[in-house]
């Protein structure tokens, strides 16, 4: 594949701007209702979240990594500063607010395998431009800067911007800002368009341009529009249904790949780390897509989230078997 020989070549850079969280799930028998009280039957303590994941896909498909982030002043964010280096991502950017805990996620799960979950967002919420600017050299010395919009909007905004002026291709995942939680997606700032690569979910792509119809067959026209605002490429992700790529020379859906499914856990951050990877060796669009989907399908075969990430010889064998196939 040529994704595999070009990483053969000179390591590619990619710097994640993303949220970090540590997932606290417990197994019990029964999901507890208001006033009641069970005895758990295991622990279990995950770094996780958008940042985290991202950045270590990218690494896992042979891409120098740094993450700005922020964690919290506990021992939550020097498990995180730990873990992450166990997986060779650069930590030198991960901030730390000292005041505040650090991110997470508790996670109750049943024995039918059901689950329901508390997010406390944390020092996630006080990252803030300045962390942004701090790591202006790193982003200009990266060849993408991939960036998970559930942060405060000031420093995505910030992100963007470093990154355009340094010449650095943006992909950008528009979810809302942490700061943000009544606004639409329709108020998104106008420097989301400015990206080289925006990868909506349909629904958020739908939100943005104000479609009232989202649906594979309107997705063509929602990606249209996105590029009419200034997008350089709107990668249009819809699950099973696979991705709709629209830019400038047209719009092509590729397809999903067919797996077996056992858990959906990080399958639109194994996409986006995988997606900043490939682009970061200068594959066209609808490679690393195609490549970012394999990523995003493997990451469903198995149970958990970070742990669950494919590596670079997985994605490609898949990528080689449905090509034989």
């Amino acid at each position: 594949m040529e994704v595999e020989d070009k990483m053969q070549g000179r390591i590619p850079k990619v710097v994640v701007v993303g949220g970090t969280y540590i997932d606290m799930a417990i197994r019990c028998d029964q999901t507890p209702s208001s006033g009641q009280s069970f005895i758990g039957s295991a622990l279990s303590y995950t770094i996780t979240g958008p940042g985290p994941n991202e950045a270590v896909e990218a690494a896992m498909c042979g891409c120098e990594v740094h993450l700005i982030s922020k964690v919290g002043g506990d021992p939550f964010g020097q498990m995180a500063r730990a873990n992450l280096a166990e997986y060779n991502v650069d930590t030198a950017y991960l901030c730390t607010a000292e005041a505040k805990n650090t991110g997470t996620v508790v996670t109750l799960v049943n024995a039918a395998g059901e689950n329901a979950s508390v997010t406390y967002p944390g020092a996630n919420c006080a990252l803030l431009p300045q962390d942004i600017e701090a790591a202006e050299q790193i982003i200009r010395d990266s060849d993408v800067c991939l960036i998970h919009g559930q942060l405060p909007q000031a420093a995505i905004v910030t992100a963007i911007r470093c990154a355009k002026l340094h010449g650095t291709t943006v992909i950008l995942n528009p979810a809302r800002p942490l700061d943000q939680p009544g606004k639409t997606f329709g108020d998104v700032p106008l420097e989301y368009f400015s990206a080289d690569v925006l990868i909506p979910n349909l629904y958020e792509a739908a939100d943005i341009t104000e479609h009232s119809a989202a649906n594979i067959h309107t997705a063509k026209l929602i990606g249209s529009d996105l590029v009419a605002r200034g997008v350089g490429s709107a990668v249009i992700t819809m699950g099973k249904r696979g991705c709709m790529v629209v830019d400038r020379a047209g719009a092509d859906h590729i397809p999903a790949f067919e797996i077996e499914f056992v858990d959906q856990t990080c399958t639109g951050d194994a996409f986006a780390g995988a997606l900043a990877a490939s682009c970061a060796v200068g594959d066209d669009m609808r490679r690393a897509v195609r490549f970012a989907s394999a990523a995003g399908a493997l990451v469903c075969t198995k149970f958990g989230a970070i742990e669950s990430l494919p590596t670079k010889a997985e994605i490609i064998e898949l990528l080689q078997k449905q090509d034989i196939e």
